[in-house]
C-alpha cells in the first residue's frame, strides 16, 4: 500500500505528508472519501488520489517496481520502517518512501555530506577524495549525489574507510546518471547504499536534482563544500543544511579561481574555514583519538632540495604557465620543462590544459 500511495501521479512529498498527517496511514488516505481528501488537497489533487484508489489492475509502473524489488539487495523503505533515517524527519517535505540498494544500516549512522562542482579542478578532486577517506576512516559515513567531479571523488574516498558512503540520486533507482559513474554506482550498491525518492523508470530532469540535494543535506550531520561556483547547486545544499541546523564547512581556494568563489562566500556567511579533517571532527564533536593515525591532514609535503624545490616553490598552488615560471625561477624553458616533467611523473605537479601547471597539495 505504501508503494501504491507513493506512485499516485502528481502527488509529491508535501502533499503526501499532508495526507499522512490527516489520515495517519496510506491505507486510510486511499480509503478516504473524496470529500475528506478534498479538504486536505483540493479538488484536482483529490481526484488523482481517488482514481488511484479506485483503479483495479496494477499499473505498468507498479509492475516494473515490483520486478525491481525482487532483485537481491533492493529495498522499499517507508516512514513506518525501523530502518528509516530519523534525520529525514527534519525536512518539511520528507518523502514517504525511499528506493534503496545496499546496506540500509548506513542510513542511521553519523554521516557528513560532501558536495561540490561537477567541473572540479584536479586539486579539488584530490581534496574531496582525501578528506572523505579520512572522515570515513574515523567511522563517519560520506553522503553525496553521485554526480561527476567532487561527488564521485567523495564517494571513492568514503569507500576507502569503514564509514562507507551513501549516494543520493535524482533518477529512478535502476538508472545511473551520469553513465560515466556506472562502475562506481555498482560498487556503492555492493559496499555502501544508493538512495532515491524517485520511482522506477524516472529519467534525469533538472528539477529532480534540487530535490535530491535536500536529502543529501538532511542525511549529513554536517555539510562540506569542496569547490563551488557562485551559482551552483552545492550552495543550495549548504543553505538547506544550515537551515536544518547542520554545520557547514568550506575549503578555501585561490582568489583567482571561479570554483573557489562559492566556498569563499560561504565562509563570509559563517561556514567554518576548513583546512584539515580535524576541523570537521572537532566541530562534529567526534572523538578521533582511536583513529588519529588514520587521519590525513592536508599539509604540504616538505620541498625537495635543489632546482625541483625551487620550481615547486615558484609554482605555488595557482595554475601558472611555463613562461611565468621561467621568469620566476630564472631558468631556461628547456631546463624548466625537463624539471616539470620529472615533477609530474612524481605526482608533485599537475599538467593542465593550455600549457599550465599547478602544484599538488
Amino acid at each position: 500500500m505504501w508503494l501504491r500511495f507513493a506512485l499516485v501521479p502528481g502527488i509529491g512529498p508535501r502533499r503526501q505528508s499532508s495526507l499522512l498527517q490527516a489520515f495517519r496511514t496510506p491505507q486510510a488516505a486511499l480509503a478516504a472519501s473524496f470529500y475528506d481528501v478534498c479538504n486536505v488537497l483540493g479538488d484536482n489533487q483529490a481526484a488523482r488520489v481517488w482514481c488511484t484508489a479506485a483503479s483495479a489492475p496494477p499499473s505498468e509502473t507498479m509492475l516494473r517496481t515490483r520486478e525491481w524489488l525482487d532483485a537481491p539487495g533492493h529495498h522499499l523503505l517507508t516512514l513506518a520502517d525501523d530502518a528509516w533515517p530519523a534525520s529525514l524527519l527534519d525536512l518539511p517535505d520528507a518523502p514517504a518512501v525511499l528506493f534503496c540498494m545496499g546496506n540500509l544500516a548506513l542510513l542511521k549512522q553519523t554521516s557528513l555530506a560532501v558536495v561540490g562542482s561537477r567541473n572540479a579542478t584536479p586539486q579539488g578532486i584530490e581534496h574531496a577524495e582525501r578528506f572523505a577517506a579520512a572522515v570515513s576512516d574515523a567511522g563517519i559515513g560520506i553522503v553525496s549525489g553521485l554526480a561527476a567531479g567532487i561527488d564521485a571523488a567523495a564517494h571513492r574516498g568514503g569507500l576507502a574507510g569503514p564509514g562507507r558512503t551513501i549516494a543520493v540520486i535524482g533518477t529512478g533507482p535502476e538508472r545511473v546518471y551520469p553513465a560515466s559513474n556506472r562502475a562506481l554506482a555498482h560498487r556503492i550498491a555492493a559496499e555502501g547504499v544508493i538512495v532515491s525518492e524517485f520511482g522506477v523508470g524516472t529519467e534525469p530532469r533538472a528539477g529532480h536534482f534540487p530535490r535530491r540535494n535536500r536529502l543529501i543535506a538532511a542525511l549529513g550531520k554536517g555539510c562540506l563544500v569542496v569547490e563551488a561556483a557562485l551559482q551552483s547547486g552545492s550552495l543550495i545544499t549548504a543553505r538547506q543544511a544550515n537551515e536544518m541546523g547542520r554545520d557547514v564547512f568550506a575549503i578555501p581556494g585561490s582568489i583567482h579561481s571561479p570554483q573557489a568563489k562559492g566556498c569563499h562566500q560561504l565562509i563570509k556567511q559563517g561556514a567554518r574555514l576548513t583546512e584539515s579533517v580535524q576541523d570537521i571532527l572537532e566541530e562534529l564533536g567526534w572523538d578521533s583519538g582511536p583513529v588519529q593515525k588514520g587521519l590525513t591532514l592536508l599539509d604540504p609535503a616538505p620541498l625537495p632540495q635543489g632546482e625541483e624545490g625551487q620550481v615547486l616553490a615558484a609554482t605555488g598552488y595557482d595554475p601558472v604557465t611555463v613562461d611565468e615560471l621561467a621568469t620566476r625561477c630564472g631558468l631556461t624553458a628547456d631546463r624548466l620543462c625537463a624539471i616539470l616533467l620529472g615533477l609530474e611523473l612524481q605526482g608533485a605537479v599537475l599538467a593542465l590544459p593550455g600549457g599550465r601547471f599547478q602544484r599538488r597539495a
